[in-house]
């Protein structure tokens, strides 16, 4: 695959309580069941009792089941996931954040190993580099969503997020101030052969880069965007950065079919698609990088 680079005996006599003899507990020459606690365990013993005159009026006993117990017993305490409450989106968001780090987001952890924002120097270039490389991957999700190896797929196209068209616009509005537009690089080129091959193999990893790239756009990438555009372009605000519609309802309504899809996942899938955010987060990073190229 490419990559950017104690069981309970029948024989058992009946239990008896403080060494004395238990009491017959029905009357002579007729059969009765007993249910005892056993301790804090939560279950109980039944036993069958009997009590004839050929035992000397003695109750003679014998287990017959040992299966009962508590709803204690039988849901025990369940590990919760941070964010697992409000929905399998606010998991996957949790895990991203933390990959952030704490100056870009509160909740950051990751130490920085680059510059601040505000402090890039950026290049219509590598800028060029950064929209042609991020337009292959957005045709790219696209294309998937049309495919729709999986059914699931399809739940995820014309959400209104998708930016192909909007990077489209913006490529030709350069090509039409007299820049040449480049070819698609290395980053670009890996990352969508990347997401096919995992959108054949692997939708529970696929699901977690699709997340990450438009949420990640809606929120930093815009601000990037804003940065980028003071420094070189001279404030314009390009179509990649816009949306029709209440970009706010345009996710809500995403994270609801996420959350939708990911009720039919296992707990053991669930965890796979949030171990594939860091590997998202560096491939998106190497194309974010261009900018500076």
């Amino acid at each position: 695959m490419a990559s950017c680079t104690a069981p309970i005996s029948p024989a058992q006599p009946a239990l008896r309580q403080g060494g004395k003899k238990s009491r017959s507990l029905q009357p002579p020459g007729r059969l009765g069941f007993v249910s005892l606690p056993l301790g804090k365990t939560g279950f109980h013993l039944e036993a069958m009792v009997s009590s004839s005159s050929s035992s000397g009026g003695r109750a003679s006993a014998m287990v017959v089941a040992s299966a009962a117990s508590t709803p204690a017993a039988e849901t025990p305490n369940k590990k919760r996931y941070p964010g697992e409450a409000k929905g399998f989106v606010e998991e996957m968001r949790f895990v991203a954040m933390r990959l952030h780090t704490r100056d870009q987001a509160k909740e950051g952890e990751k130490e920085s190993d680059a510059q601040p924002i505000g402090k890039w120097q950026p290049s219509i270039d590598g800028y060029l580099r950064f929209l042609v490389d991020s337009k292959l991957v957005y045709d790219t999700l696209d294309s998937i969503l049309e495919k729709a190896v999986y059914p699931s797929y399809a739940e995820f196209r014309n959400t209104g997020l998708e930016r192909s068209e909007s990077l489209a616009k913006d490529l030709e509005w350069f090509k039409s101030q007299g820049h040449v537009i480049p070819e698609p690089s290395s980053p670009g080129t890996s990352y969508a052969k990347y997401l096919e091959e995992l959108s054949d193999t692997d939708p529970q990893a696929f699901i977690c880069h699709f997340y990450n790239i438009y949420f990640a756009h809606s929120a930093g990438g815009r601000m990037i965007g804003k940065k980028v555009a003071e420094k070189i372009l001279d404030g314009r605000e390009l179509e990649f950065y816009k949306w029709d519609g209440d970009l706010s309802q345009l996710l809500q309504n995403v994270r609801e079919k996420l959350n939708a899809v990911a009720t039919g996942w296992s707990r053991e899938e669930k965890d796979h698609c949030l171990d594939e955010t860091e590997k998202s987060f560096k491939c998106s990073g190497e194309i974010l990088r261009l900018i500076l190229s």
